[in-house]
């Protein structure tokens, strides 16, 4: 079994920091612990940390310390090589690789940025190295501009050079590559034919979003400082433009995605440029960089600070505009940490074109029997994916709804359908800069099937007095449209949450989604995932006080979520007592409850009453109920009443530094879920995931 794998280029600009992302997101799924390792990096600018070391600890949260993360830099390697001590640099990169090889499971070995004056010694020291680790190779090169039988030629002449090595290659990613399917299919064939173990091959189509530089990378490069549209500098740049001329004739020369560089003094350079984002006639630009350090005048600065429309990028350089430009020329789109458009669409590249099952495959990883927060993201990603559902967003206008769009599109995790005035959401997406081409965008009032979800409600609800001028009325709101979608079948899920209450985001499933047959409570979860493994808690969110056939439900309902999310369902009911160490009204509800939850369903594995401490530690159960199959290893956690339930969860979270997922909502017929007003993108995110394999797992039982 392989535990590294050693990332190589054959040449500067060819996509290596993208490939490393999303290898390091594979490698993540099935191993707990991966370290990231680059024997070699480039010459540190001003004390910053090498990129893509920066961009794996960050994004990924990997718990190491920076100076393990590489060996040499490019310098102190090229100097110990000069001095004829080149054994000596491997045996020292070597010793460093095997220390991260004890403490981690797997560790990710990133090549050399080929920014020295000599790739072919760099690419050779890189396949020494990578030999010298055992580790297999996974070979980055550029198809940009290459016909096929170019591609061909090039990686054939790597290859020889690697075999000189006897280096596994286990796959190799052409990088910008317009390869039709049939020339893909002659090269992977050309490999083929002479090798039992041949590499896997994969190609990468150019994508803008990745490629191109953000205000971001403008305002790095320059050292900038950021006067306006703090919260808009993931925009792009496409191209430049000194504006030197009168604002009227600069107006001939706007484009799209335009950085406007112009002395900080021209104030009518600045207002033209904001005024474009009004125009229907006019391009938006990226941004405007001022140079010169002169900062626009007091009253103009509160012109642009009262502005209602789509906020403007606008940097100030103390540069004059000539030397702006020079540096222009070094600005480096580089994957910053924070930069999430730019890593999902790197990842949701990733995803699509290269099969990591395979490459996993060819590594023969084995699957860790723990599991972190991030490989349940992961895998709730994942499922997610493999069988795509329709979700709709009932608050479409909302910016972090817009921005959870944006991810989960690029990530193909569901097809999205927004609700609202879809003018306002295509023009607030665009002005944010994403990207929601492919969402499905409804203004409920103007869809066709208004008339016939209002009839529908009114046919729903014309025994609790409803008028079929009220179910117009109440068919207005996004919700109950949203809502109705799902019971018609034109949508798999719904979550909702974001702006609107709880109380409002479930009131029209109870009206008419339902509760499915046998259950006569809806009810909630959270997935607790802590360090290393994913409890489920419930009911932490709905119910204040379930009666013991309620909380039975409760126990089945959450032992069934459990297993749609792959945990193996253990239950304990908890209670104050465990056995009968204990007696009250509170324990008695809790055997009551446990004893309808064991009749309902006998094959489940359910013990109770049962306190906490007994439920998940082993030692403790060994104690106070030694031969129990759920005592000390439990998955589900099943409170006596929502005031246990919230604030343990909340305690957990906090204590333990849990990621909770939820609330998880379960008992309805149909997928729904409720989101904070106070959640995240991220928060988002996962709980369409959540609700798109609810979705799926609903249909499959169907």
């Amino acid at each position: 079994m392989h535990n590294g794998l050693y990332i190589t280029a054959t040449s500067q600009r060819n996509g290596k920091s993208a490939i490393a992302l999303g290898t390091m997101q594979m490698l993540r799924r099935t191993m707990r612990n991966v370290a990231i390792f680059r024997p070699i990096i480039s010459e540190p600018q001003l004390n910053d940390l090498d990129p893509d070391i920066n961009l794996m600890l960050q994004y990924f949260k990997i718990n190491m310390n920076y100076a393990d993360t590489f060996a040499y830099t490019y310098t102190e390697a090229r100097e110990i090589i000069n001095q004829g001590s080149r054994n000596l640099l491997v045996e020292d990169i070597l010793q460093k690789y095997k220390k991260l090889l004890r403490e981690h499971d797997f560790v990710l070995c990133v090549g050399t940025d080929f920014l020295g004056k000599d790739p072919v010694l760099e690419f050779e020291l890189d396949v020494e190295i990578a030999a010298n680790l055992g580790c297999p190779v996974m070979l980055v090169t550029s198809g940009e501009n290459k016909t096929a039988d170019e591609v061909r030629e090039s990686l054939q002449f790597v290859l020889d050079e690697l075999a000189q090595y006897s280096v596994d290659v286990v796959a190799i990613i052409i990088n910008w590559c317009n390869l039709t399917q049939t020339e893909l299919d002659e090269l992977r064939q050309n490999f083929n034919k002479d090798s039992t173990n041949p590499p896997l091959i994969y190609t990468v189509p150019n994508e803008p979003a990745i490629g191109k530089s953000t205000m971001n990378d403008v305002r790095k490069t320059l050292k900038a400082e950021v006067l306006f549209g703090h919260n808009h500098l993931d925009a792009l740049v496409d191209d430049y433009l000194v504006a030197a001329m009168h604002a009227d004739n600069m107006l001939k020369y706007i484009a799209k995605n335009q950085l406007i560089i112009s002395p900080g003094d021209r104030t009518d350079v600045l207002l033209v440029a904001i005024a474009t984002r009004l125009s229907a006639t006019k391009p938006d630009v990226a941004g405007v960089l001022l140079t010169g350090g002169l900062r626009p005048p007091a009253e103009v600065c509160n012109l642009i600070e009262g502005w209602t429309g789509s906020s403007l990028p606008i940097l100030l350089t103390q540069h004059n505009t000539y030397k702006t430009i020079l540096a222009l020329r070094e600005v480096c789109n580089l994957i910053e940490p924070d930069d999430l458009r730019k890593i999902n669409t790197v990842l949701g590249l990733y995803e699509h074109y290269i099969n990591g099952k395979e490459i996993s495959g060819r590594l023969e990883t084995k699957r860790g029997s723990r599991m972190t927060p991030m490989m349940f993201e992961f895998e709730l990603i994942e499922r997610a994916k493999s069988n795509k559902m329709r979700i709709v967003l009932a608050e479409g206008v909302e910016e972090r709804i817009l921005r959870a769009t944006d991810i989960l599109l690029r990530r193909e995790v569901a097809d999205i359908i927004l609700l609202g005035d879809t003018d306002k959401i295509a023009h607030k997406a665009n002005a944010l800069g994403l990207n929601i081409t492919k969402a499905t965008l409804i203004d409920p009032v103007k869809a066709p099937d208004f008339d016939d979800y209002a009839q529908s409600y009114y046919e729903f609800r014309k025994s609790k007095g409803v008028t079929p001028e009220q179910a117009r009325d109440v068919m207005v709101d996004a919700t109950y449209y949203a809502t109705m979608m799902v019971k018609k079948n034109n949508a798999d899920g719904m979550v909702a949450g974001a702006v609107n209450t709880t109380a409002h985001t479930i009131r029209p499933s109870f009206e008419f989604i339902k509760t499915k047959p046998g259950c006569s409570v809806v009810s909630s979860v959270f997935l607790m995932c802590l360090k290393n493994r994913v409890l489920v808690f419930g009911d932490c969110a709905v119910n204040p006080n379930p009666t013991a056939q309620q909380l039975a439900e409760i126990a089945i309902a959450s032992a069934h979520t459990a297993s749609v999310f792959g945990i193996e369902p253990r239950v304990a009911m908890l209670s104050y007592s465990t056995g009968t160490s204990g007696k009250g009204a509170d324990v008695d509800l809790v055997v009551e409850a446990t004893k309808i939850a064991k009749d309902m369903a006998p094959d489940l594995a359910l013990e109770g009453p049962l306190q906490y401490d007994a439920a998940i530690d082993p030692t403790v159960a060994k104690t106070k109920l030694p031969g129990s199959q759920v005592a000390g290893q439990a998955t589900v956690f099943i409170f006596p009443d929502l005031n246990t339930g919230n604030n343990t969860y909340k305690a957990v979270q906090r204590a333990a530094q849990a990621l909770a997922i939820g609330p998880v909502l379960q008992g309805l017929n149909k997928p729904v879920n409720d989101l904070s007003r106070g959640c995240t993108v991220a928060d988002i995110v996962n709980t369409v995931a959540i609700t798109a394999v609810q979705a799926a797992a609903e249909k499959q039982k169907k």
